[in-house]
């Protein structure tokens, strides 16, 4: 099973595209752990996780989660555009891109 983070400010807006990216792999029978977090917990929950997806607002952060995971997990900025458009399929299939 493939374990997807994702993270912004709060944790909330993430979580919509959370349930559109679950429903998406329930319908296509992809086995997936996704979850959301605020982005001051990601160094508390990134050793569970096989990727990071960013939402475009913390996407300065990435330089910073790279490092505190040591750069062994695979992180991304979400693409605004899927972002705003709450597009589970895109958001997961580039997930799934990053983890090979």
């Amino acid at each position: 099973m493939k374990k997807i983070l994702l993270a912004c400010n709060q944790g909330m807006s993430t979580s919509f595209l959370v349930e559109k990216m679950k429903q998406y792999a329930s319908a296509n029978d992809i086995e997936v752990e996704i979850w959301a977090v605020s982005d001051s917990e990601i160094q508390e929950d990134w050793e569970n996780a096989d990727v990071i997806l960013l939402g475009p607002q913390v996407g300065y952060l990435k330089n910073n989660t790279e490092k505190i995971t040591n750069y062994e997990v695979p992180i991304a900025v979400i693409d605004p555009i899927d972002y705003g458009r709450v597009n589970g399929e895109a958001v997961l299939n580039k997930a799934l891109k990053l983890i090979g």
